[in-house]
């Protein structure tokens, strides 16, 4: 079986709702193709997510992983017939959900790491729960998931140029607020007898205004972060002083980096919470960036590069655990959690050589 072949497989498993029957035919799939310890553990067990998949061949030093994720964010109407999720193939490309995001990259790990013949320890995971916030991601972590390196492969296609697979060694994390304004409520007629909590919530959102955007450089690409004030809702009723008003702020952040928005919390009656909390990735080892890129650049007749990406992924959580981490996959900006999600089916093939040469050859 090939890496199309098996991405048509894993995209026909829905995997949104739950991941347990993607999760279930990756373990079985290498358990039948590969001599591995293949283990599953209980990520997510309490929402029938199914577990993370773990496999292991070769021995040495040090540890390189090739790391996914099955689960998929919900599909559009016309991605599904029934229970089951559409698949296209056209114009060299394979359409549905999933196809980039990241079940083609998946299956180009899988059989890479089928057919390596590794220089050190190579693992294979695809964990559950990435797309709420890295659920799978932090329970391997937790328990003792700790690669000396990994490929997580999100996408970096696309990035230097037009069908160029890349290797992201950084990328933005995500922090997600609410700010939220108390006052004290009284008759408009009364404007005095009142605290309008409207008015601290501007008073804050001037204070979100003015922050600086957090910037750094990871291997000399520059990176920066952004900070907007995205809803806003308060107040009762027209007549009324308003007791309460809330808005939230979507942060970009960079590695090392990050908006003092504690700021707000000096504006009397506002309270900061932190909703979300997604880290961002920067690989701190030049010569594991230098060697996936040399490996991408083996593997097509386009010439990659380093870039950054401004999403946030798994490899954030690996980062910040102290994996040393690149992204290197198939998915191209704007593919993932469309409509008309797609992939290329040569660049699927590219992917399974990038990972396996890399496998045959990284020692550290």
């Amino acid at each position: 079986m090939d890496a199309i072949e098996l991405t048509r497989d894993l995209v026909a498993i829905p995997s949104h709702d739950s991941e347990a029957a993607a999760g279930d035919y990756i373990a079985d799939w290498l358990r039948d193709h590969t001599d591995a310890d293949v283990r599953r553990d209980d990520a997510g067990a309490d929402e029938k997510r199914g577990g993370n998949v773990i496999a292991r061949k070769g021995s040495g030093e040090p540890t390189l992983a090739l790391v996914g994720h099955h689960d998929v964010v919900p599909p559009d109407d016309s991605q599904v017939d029934g229970d089951e999720y559409v698949i296209e193939e056209r114009d060299g490309r394979i359409y549905g959900r999933g196809t980039a995001d990241m079940k083609g990259a998946l299956a180009a790990a899988m059989v890479a790491f089928r057919d390596a013949d590794p220089a050190c320890e190579l693992v294979f995971a695809s964990f559950v729960g990435e797309e709420v916030g890295g659920v799978g991601a932090r329970h391997a972590i937790e328990n003792g998931f700790a690669p000396d390196y990994a490929v997580v492969t999100e996408g970096s296609t696309g990035y230097s140029g037009p069908q160029t697979t890349d290797v992201a060694v950084a990328h933005k994390g995500r922090r997600g607020s609410t700010i939220t304004a108390r006052g004290e409520a009284a008759h408009a007629s009364e404007v005095e007898q009142g605290a309008n909590a409207i008015y601290r919530a501007t008073d804050a959102v001037d204070v979100v205004r003015d922050l600086d955007f957090p910037s750094t450089d990871v291997l000399g690409h520059s990176m920066s972060g952004s900070v907007a004030v995205t809803e806003i809702e308060g107040g009762s009723a027209m007549n009324v002083i308003p007791e309460r008003c809330e808005f939230t702020v979507d942060e970009r952040t960079v590695p090392g980096e990050r908006a003092p928005l504690s700021r707000v919390e000096d504006v009397e009656g506002v309270e900061w919470t932190v909703e979300q909390d997604l880290p961002p990735m920067a690989c701190g080892d030049a010569q594991f960036a230098d060697a996936v890129l040399y490996a991408a650049d083996d593997a097509q007749e386009n010439t990659p590069e380093h870039v950054v990406k401004p999403h946030a992924t798994d490899a954030g959580w690996l980062s910040d655990a102290g994996t040393d981490c690149v992204i290197c996959g198939i998915a191209e900006p704007g593919e993932a959690h469309t409509a008309t999600e797609s992939a290329s089916l040569a660049v699927i093939e590219r992917c399974e050589r990038i990972y396996r040469g890399l496998a045959d050859s990284f020692t550290g």
